[in-house]
């Protein structure tokens, strides 16, 4: 399982980028969320992930919020 941070999330299309700790960023699609909704996603909320290869490159699934990963200024 990779580990990365939210780095762009696209909410009218769906969509968004995930920076992985290596540097790289890889796309991911709400249907890969587990246990949370495309809305609680913020940018900086620490993830993990797995690493898929589709049709159109390398994608993320299986992506969830890591232990004490929520996003930045947020409370609990």
């Amino acid at each position: 399982m990779a580990r990365g941070t939210i780095a762009k999330v696209v909410l009218d299309r769906g969509f968004g980028f995930i920076r992985g700790n290596d540097g790289k960023d890889v796309f991911f699609h709400r249907s890969g969320l587990v246990g949370l909704t495309f809305e609680d996603l913020a940018e900086g909320t620490l993830v993990d992930f797995e690493v898929e290869k589709s049709a159109k490159g390398l994608r993320a699934a299986n992506v969830r919020v890591a232990a004490g990963g929520g996003a930045p200024g947020a409370t609990e």
